[in-house]
Formats: structure tokens, C-alpha cells, sequence
């Protein structure tokens, strides 16, 4: 069993105040985490946690050993990282999270192209419309649209993208196409329930931005889900601009409104505080933003 394993799993479970949040953290069971910590208070002839059903907290002893274990693990791993940046070869886990509708597609062929150039990182991704908890699901990194809400994370920003109101020719054809924003209250809006306020607009910017109300016979929590309904002429969709845009290439949709869009969204990197980040990490944060630069 090895001390560092021991030392790491520790760390986790103290950061987590729980076995179970450690071991999720480390990716191991429960009662290997538990067989970890167990081990190294073994090792040390001392108690570093003390342990109800309820919660783990550290010792007098635990915090102490802590404090000088947390900068021993980070100088481990800037050693790992010197030997993988001469050998010019990434290697390790990375486990990230994104929304369903950028992860399935874009994210994706993000990270083949970083996995084709670096084969021995094993990239675990986790497709969710809600926002994981970072530091409890041991989350690398989190791909995110909108501005960040937990202000213990650290933010990157990779790139801004439109979001656009847009139909199919058809639709319009039957139905007409709004001359204005306001005309949209008599035609079916497509709604996007993640959104902050699914049946409001916006639109404009600055003094001219102002708020339309919307609603219609279709709403979904994945954007790609909207912009598919509104290509199969079901109604007017406003969506990022991403998942309109294979419809809007060959046809299929167009743009609304273009002149009157309001403030892009960004889409951010994020991941939890530190001192230290694996190289594995930073180069793909790296690959991200070059990925999506011309976004």
C-alpha cells in the first residue's frame, strides 16, 4: 500500500468531511479510502480523524499533518509533472463535466483531437444540465456557460457565442415572419426551461436592450432539443448559437433579429482552487481555448 495513496486518500476525505466524498473525489470505493486513512494513522501511531455517522472531522493531530501534507502532495505532483513534460508525454485522469448539448458534440470533438495528441490521458466526462458540485463529485474541471456563481472556484474564459433567435423557412412561409420582437407574442415559441426565464427574451443592448414575453407548445432543457424542433418547423427558437448552426449552414434555419441580438454568453473552464494544477490539466484547459477561440 502505497504512502502517497495513503496520504492523498487523507487529504480527500478531509476536504470532503466524509469517507464517501473522499473516495468519489479519489475514485476509489468507500472502504478502500477507509482502508487508506486507517493505514497511514497506523504508520503514524495517531488519530487523524475523528469519525460519527453523521461526519468526519480532523484531529488536533489531523489538522496539524494536514496542513504540512497539502504543500508535500502538490511538490509530488509538480515532480510527476517534470518527468511528463521532458518525456513531452501528458498521462493520469482528468474527470470534467458539461452541459449535455455542448458536451455530446463540440466538447467532444475537443477532446479527441487533445486525446489524439496525448493518448495516455484518460478523460472520464460527465454530461449534466445541472451544475455538479465541483469539489464534492472530484471534478477535475467544469465546462460552463454564464458567469460564475461559487466564488472558491477559479474561472477561465474560452470563448463568447451569440445566441440566436432563428426558424425554418417553412415556418415563416406559413405563418409569417415578426418584423419586430414584440410580434413574437402571436407566433409558437419554442422555450428553453434551462434558461433563467424561460418565456422572457431579451433583446438589445445597452439603453436599447428590453424584455419581450414568450410561450408556445414546446419547451425542453437541452438547446440542441430547441434548435432541432425549430429546423422541423414546430415554431421560433432562441438558442446558442452552436447548436443552430449545422441548420443554419445548409439551410434549414435562419436567423431573426440579427441587428437587435442581445450580450453574448461566455463559456468559462473552470476548476477548483489550488496551488498547483497536474500539467495533464493546464494543457488541456490549454487545448480548450484554442479549440474554441474562434467561437
Amino acid at each position: 500500500m502505497d504512502k502517497l495513496d495513503c496520504m492523498r486518500t487523507f487529504a480527500a476525505v478531509a476536504a470532503q468531511s466524509s469517507f464517501t466524498g473522499g473516495a468519489r473525489q479519489m475514485g476509489i470505493s468507500t472502504k478502500l479510502a477507509s482502508k487508506y486513512v486507517a493505514r497511514l494513522e497506523e504508520q503514524l501511531g495517531a488519530q487523524l480523524l475523528n469519525r460519527t455517522t453523521r461526519k468526519v472531522t480532523l484531529t488536533d493531530t489531523g489538522r496539524a499533518y494536514l496542513e504540512r501534507c497539502l504543500p508535500l502532495l502538490d511538490q509530488f505532483g509538480e515532480l510527476e509533472d517534470v518527468v511528463q513534460l521532458r518525456q513531452q508525454e501528458l498521462a493520469g485522469p482528468v474527470r470534467i463535466t458539461a452541459p449535455t448539448g455542448l458536451g455530446s458534440r463540440e466538447l467532444v470533438e475537443a477532446l479527441h483531437t487533445f486525446q489524439q495528441a496525448h493518448p495516455k490521458v484518460a478523460v472520464e466526462l460527465v454530461l449534466s444540465d445541472r451544475h455538479l458540485p465541483i469539489l464534492e463529485e472530484g471534478v477535475d474541471l467544469a465546462v460552463r456557460f454564464g458567469a460564475l456563481k461559487d466564488s472558491t472556484l477559479v474561472a477561465r474564459k474560452l470563448c463568447r457565442m451569440r445566441r440566436v433567435v432563428v426558424a425554418s423557412p417553412e415556418y415563416l412561409a406559413a405563418h409569417g415572419e415578426p418584423a419586430e420582437p414584440e410580434a413574437l407574442a402571436t407566433h409558437n415559441c419554442l422555450l428553453l426551461t434551462t434558461a433563467p426565464q424561460p418565456e422572457v427574451w431579451a433583446f438589445g443592448r445597452g439603453s436599447g436592450a428590453r424584455t419581450i414575453p414568450v410561450g408556445g407548445s414546446f419547451r425542453a432543457n437541452s438547446p440542441r432539443a430547441v434548435a432541432h424542433m425549430a429546423a422541423h418547423g414546430l415554431g421560433i427558437a432562441r438558442c446558442p448559437h452552436y447548436t443552430a448552426l449545422p441548420f443554419l449552414r445548409d439551410g434549414r434555419l435562419q436567423v431573426l433579429f440579427e441587428k437587435q441580438e442581445t450580450d453574448p454568453i461566455t463559456l468559462y473552464a473552470v476548476y477548483p482552487p489550488s496551488r498547483h494544477l497536474t500539467a495533464r490539466i493546464r494543457a488541456l484547459i490549454d487545448h480548450l481555448a484554442a479549440f474554441f477561440a474562434p467561437a
